[in-house]
């Protein structure tokens, strides 16, 4: 069977193309995500298909445009007092939840100590906290015991883990378990009643919603919705979601596989994202910080000079223009926050460089268990360039390889290599995600046992600290950058190099968001 008759084949199944009547009738935007949707809960898991599920169903009270720009979202209007510890929040009329109950200042009080169990940024504003109440249906209030830098950014988060407006009365769920019931105030409601993991989620729009006035820009702004109804397709087979792009049976896909880039490009019935700096994404090697050899830092810095980016970077396949040769910088290249601060580090990298470093480390030939997640079409071939190049440095890697839920399963052992334990693996970040100093999780989970890797610099600790303190863009930016030296230092994580990863979708759609975020309002078919 070919892969064109594949494709149709299994969307006609997963769309549930039966009902073709009710399909004429109705305005449908069909989307494969680069991943499955399995969790309904943002707060509970941080996967990126959970992330585009929480944006369709909830609202927040502030966001983030194109240009790193906070608004507000939910909220109408907001005061802070002279001395920067008051806050107060006031809500726009007439916003609903999707069982017709209307949004009150409380259910933002609640929703907020629930996301703040579970988030950085949460939990260091709730650490310094005086009180959070509600002072009217509309309006609440934050007190804090010190000023804090990042207020409005945190609310207004837009990486994973973001604070999303639910009712009270489900708000009281454990931050560790889903909520019973999928009770939003965003511009679509999910049709649970359909939803068949690994097949297909349906999305229509909520009659409730009331855009805000403004035109829509990232995720914030006038979010109107012009398709009756979204569809969540799950296509695994990468070749099977491009061909059936190419044959109109798919509408967007929020990834385009890099063998396709090149021939879709002179596809005029295709158009692909081009995104720039934070739009982008930056891969990341996690190093086991609680188990030998990556508990010395001298020995995480050899491996630190063993990566060549850019041999990373070619094994994607990219066009030229899709990917940086290098970059070194925390906080994205191509941004308002790139820096350079402690990338001396980088002089002179090489594998024989390392070599050297780790015969002054003291190295013992300790066995580097690498989980490779072969399954990942990104991760894949980036994970076979890293364990070469970390074999040529001298160090004695062991491959682990399954497919990536095993791997961020495995990820989570602390214990030795002899208990199933790690070293080593590579994984993905998302450059909105990295923007922010005190969100960044190069640095944001610094002394966090939750977090795989464990790597902990009381430097860091301290740095954070005065960062959410800071009064000026001038201190914030010193700061960072003091920030981003110690983490090249302690060699938190390595960065193997920064690429995009763009969306593709029909060209009869118009309006489409370039965003990092896969957002489905705003949009329409061309007529």
């Amino acid at each position: 069977m070919t892969l064109r008759r594949i494709a149709l084949a299994l969307i006609a199944l997963t769309a549930g193309w039966g009902a073709g009547a009710v399909r004429a009738q109705e305005r449908t935007l069909r989307v494969s995500l680069n991943t499955e949707l399995q969790t309904l809960d943002g707060i509970v898991t941080t996967t990126n298909a959970t992330r585009v599920f929480s944006y369709l169903v909830y609202d927040m009270l502030f966001a983030i445009d194109a240009d790193g720009n906070y608004h507000p979202q939910m909220v109408e209007d907001f005061t802070v007092s002279d001395d920067r510890l008051t806050y107060t929040f006031r809500l726009r009329e007439g916003l609903e939840f999707s069982d017709g109950q209307p949004v009150t200042a409380e259910d933002c009080v609640a929703s907020l100590r629930r996301w703040a169990l579970r988030e950085p940024l949460g939990q260091q504003i709730m650490a310094i906290a005086e009180s959070l109440q509600a002072t009217s249906a509309r309006t609440f209030v934050l007190k804090l015991r010190q000023p804090y830098a990042y207020v409005i950014e945190a609310l207004g988060k837009p990486g994973n883990t973001i604070p999303i407006m639910v009712p009270a009365r489900l708000a009281s769920t454990p931050p560790t378990t889903p909520m019973a019931e999928i009770v939003g105030s965003g511009p679509f409601l999910f049709d649970r009643a359909s939803w068949r993991p690994g097949e297909r989620a349906t999305f229509r729009r909520n009659p409730r919603y009331r855009p805000r006035a403004e035109p829509a820009s990232g995720v914030a702004g006038g979010k109107v919705v012009h398709f009756d109804r979204v569809d969540l397709v799950s296509v695994p087979d990468q070749a099977t979601r491009a061909t059936a792009l190419q044959a109109g049976e798919l509408d967007y896909l929020e990834i385009l596989p890099a063998d396709y880039i090149a021939p879709m490009r002179r596809n005029r019935n295709i158009r692909i994202a081009n995104p720039r700096g934070a739009g982008q994404i930056m891969g990341i090697i996690s190093l086991n910080h609680a188990q030998p050899p990556f508990n010395n830092v001298a020995i995480r810095r050899a491996a630190q000079v063993a990566i060549n980016q850019a041999d990373v970077m070619a094994s994607l396949g990219l066009p030229e223009g899709l990917y940086m040769p290098s970059c070194e910088a925390l906080y994205m290249c191509d941004t308002a926050g790139q820096s350079a601060a402690g990338t001396q580090v980088f002089q002179g990298a090489s594998t024989a460089r390392a070599r050297q470093m780790l015969r002054d480390a003291g190295y013992n030939n300790e066995p580097v268990v690498f989980l490779h997640s072969e399954s990942s079409a990104l991760l894949n071939p980036m994970g076979l360039v890293i364990m070469d190049q970390l074999k040529q440095a001298g160090f004695n890697v062991q491959t682990a390889t399954s497919d990536y839920a095993t791997v961020a399963q495995r990820r989570l052992n602390r214990g030795p290599i002899s208990a199933n334990g790690w070293s080593a693996l590579n994984i993905i970040w998302n450059g909105i995600d990295l923007v922010n100093p005190l969100a960044n999780p190069g640095v944001a989970f610094n002394c966090n046992d939750s977090f795989p890797g464990w790597y902990c610099d009381p430097r860091q600790t301290d740095l954070l600290r005065r960062l959410a303190a800071s009064r000026t863009p001038e201190e914030r930016q010193r700061l960072a950058d003091e920030l981003q030296a110690a983490f090249h230092e302690n060699v938190n994580v390595l960065l193997n190099g920064q690429f995009s990863a763009p969306a593709a979708y029909r060209a009869d759609l118009q309006n489409v968001i370039d965003f990092p975020i896969a957002v489905f309002w705003n949009m329409s078919r061309r007529r």
